[in-house]
């Protein structure tokens, strides 16, 4: 698909004219030592006296605050620059502790000595996100849960508790007000170029960084506090995020002339792309993304306008609008409840790999982590990295005003776009309750290795006399497997040995692959999931706690440290074994076929919802009572055989009465 490439810049005329012209319109500067002690602290009366406000309700007037410290932001970085890197360490490296990353804002330092517009707006990038954590930390001192948005963080009263609502009222001309410059929210959400951005702003909001360290250490004086860093995120299970392959110096030289080729790169954007695919290369895979995911951003943006007719929003809104930024490019509908084009011309795949990676809750969440300073940027995983890059490759390539046949065939970016073609969703609640299902199923798998007491010992302890009832309810079950059987893929069907032959990890793993639709999931569908992931982890507890009491009762046994009572104990938790194992396997199938089924819940009516609804919470309620029971503390092994009675009744029930979902689909 051919994009217009003619756009210049991605600021609205009046944006562009607050960031790039206002602040310079006043002429001059002013004498470091206006606003400079001579023991380097910040006098921080000098800097508010800038911030103007409105006449009518004394808010911030935000026009005339950024005019009136335009001079200041250029004597704080005319300041910076006539200081030598050892003098800046030992002025000011003291004041930038508090933010728990000093490195970083000696690096910002180093930037501004050379002033390269892309690394001046990395570096104002890091910066934000790296003081946005560190004031969450201070903000804890006094308030319990700290604001996501910057915009609200900086509004608080706990911040200005700390620092003086004057000083808040600085940092709010700068950032985190859509009627201030805005800097953070209009780089980390793509629309800013590396030209538009004036040096001096970054140098002022690290001048201003060291002057709220100093204020802060004044006020853990007088009160005795300690300011606590909460820890960082990190991206656990990197295997999952392992979609594509490994990217190699080809791959990225490739990616550097599709960069300048594709019609999805806004032509003023080009620095951004090629300084994160060089970060790449050097390893600094940090940097690498948040360069790169603004820029996705910016093109999946100008797709969006494209598409769906409405030019106007590739650019910043007004302070009063809301940004077009990703949470409004991935829904399912316009603002004026007009179906959004986009997912359809981007197609599932693409869809499901950005809802994963920025959007799901579980998932990496790559985007927010980074921009609201939540990760160790030192140790950012190069596999995080390598599934970024890869995949804005398969969009450089998808959407270009050039042919590129030669590039999509090409032998290291073929294997890229299989990739992305065949991408289905990690995070999504249905795909993590299919990987709960097969990680149960295989901790129940384990049960016919587990030691057991040796035979004849068994049958020479009395009181055992409930085999009866243990094989009354595997008839039960087997009875249900035969039943349902019709609802399962025909080659997993027997009736010789219906649990054993049918309640399988094969017949899982078959279902488990089948696909289901889960982008935007209706309200009823995601209420399910969630009662049926509650089950599935229930059962899995279970299980592990069998596990654990069957290798401790076993070691006990053999070493004769067993009282007459817990002998008997033992022997009961192993009878009981017998019918837990299928019933456990049989609730996992249950679930997982009514998982497959899922979206057939959308047709019942709303009593027939309820009742549902109602029925699995009651199965829930079983498995957490089998939780209970099959506990260390508890060990009541003779009532999980009633308790599973009442439970399979209540299931046959259901059925009967046509209720389930895999039942309503056919």
């Amino acid at each position: 698909m051919a994009l217009p490439g003619s756009v210049t810049t991605c600021l609205s005329p009046p944006v562009h004219y607050m960031i790039c012209k206002l602040g310079f319109e006043k002429k001059g500067t002013y004498d470091i030592n206006s606003i400079l002690s001579e023991d380097g602290e910040v006098r921080w009366q000098a800097v508010t006296e800038h911030v103007c406000y409105l006449e009518s309700d004394q808010s911030v007037d935000y026009i005339k605050s950024i005019r009136s410290l335009g001079p200041v932001c250029e004597s704080v970085n005319l300041h910076f620059k006539s200081l030598t890197k050892e003098q800046f360490v030992s002025q000011y490296a003291l004041w930038f502790r508090w933010t728990n990353y000093t490195e970083l804002f000696l690096e910002v330092f180093d930037v501004l000595q050379y002033t390269q517009t892309t690394e001046v707006a990395l570096g104002l990038m890091k910066l934000t996100s790296c003081l946005e954590r560190a004031l969450g930390d201070v903000y804890l001192l006094i308030g319990k849960d700290c604001p996501f948005l910057l915009r609200d963080l900086l509004a608080s009263e706990q911040l200005a508790v700390v620092f003086g609502q004057a000083v808040m009222n600085v940092l709010r001309v700068f950032i985190g007000s859509p009627y201030g410059l805005n800097l953070r929210n209009v780089l980390w959400h793509g629309f800013a170029s590396p030209q538009d951005i004036p040096a001096k702003y970054c140098a002022m909001l690290l001048f201003l960084t060291a002057g709220l360290g100093q204020l802060l250490q004044t006020y853990l004086r007088q009160t005795k506090c300690v300011l606590v860093h909460r820890p960082y995120v990190i991206f656990f299970s990197l295997e999952e995020l392992d979609v594509f392959p490994d990217l190699n110096h080809e791959t990225l030289c490739i990616a550097e002339e599709l960069v300048k080729l594709s019609g999805f790169v806004l032509k003023p954007m080009l620095p951004f792309w090629m300084a994160a695919l060089t970060a790449f290369k050097q390893s600094r895979y940090a940097d690498c993304v948040i360069l790169l995911l603004p820029q996705l951003e910016a093109g999946l943006r100008l797709l969006f306008t494209t598409i769906n007719k409405c030019p106007n929003r590739l650019l910043t809104a007004e302070p009063s609008a809301l940004y077009t930024t990703f949470d409004e490019m991935l829904a399912k509908h316009l603002g004026n409840e007009e179906v959004n084009q986009l997912p359809a011309v981007l197609e599932e795949p693409a869809m499901e790999f950005l809802w994963d990676f920025l959007n799901h809750q579980e998932g990496p969440r790559v985007r927010d982590r980074l921009s609201h300073g939540e990760v160790n940027l030192e140790a950012f995983p190069r596999e995080v990295a390598n599934q970024i890059v890869a995949f804005a490759i398969t969009l450089l390539c998808r959407f270009s005003d050039e042919d590129m046949f030669a590039f999509k065939e090409h032998m290291v970016i073929k294997p890229l776009m299989n990739c992305a073609s065949c991408y289905r969703s990690r995070f999504h609640p249905i795909s993590r309750l299919k990987k709960q299902v097969l990680a149960c199923m295989k901790s129940i798998h384990l049960w016919p290795e587990l030691p057991t007491a040796p035979e004849e010992h068994i049958q020479t302890i009395k009181g055992l006399e409930r085999n009866a009832e243990a094989s009354t309810l595997i008839l039960m079950i087997s009875e249900m497997v035969s039943r349902l059987q019709q609802y399962m893929p025909q080659n997993c069907c027997s009736t010789d040995d219906p649990i054993n032959s049918v309640l399988t990890e094969r017949l899982l793993i078959e279902l488990c692959d089948r696909r289901i639709c889960t982008l935007y999931s209706p309200r009823p569908v995601l209420e399910i999931l969630v009662v049926l992931r509650k089950i599935s982890a229930q059962c899995h507890q279970v299980s592990e706690q069998v596990i654990a009491s069957t290798e401790l009762r076993y070691k006990q046994w053999m070493n004769k440290t067993l009282r007459s009572r817990q002998r008997h104990n033992y022997l009961r938790m192993l009878n009981s074994i017998k019918f837990l194992s299928p019933v456990l396997r049989l609730v996992l199938v249950l679930i997982t076929l009514e998982l497959v089924n899922i979206h057939w819940v959308c047709e019942k009516n709303p009593f027939d919802y309820q009742q549902y609804l109602k029925f699995l919470k009651s199965v829930l309620q079983y498995t957490e009572n089998l939780v209970t029971y099959t506990s260390p503390e508890k060990n009541k092994w003779d009532e999980t055989m009633e308790l599973t009675n009442k439970a399979l009744i209540k299931i046959r029930k259901i059925g009967d009465r046509k209720l389930m979902l895999m039942q309503l689909a056919t």
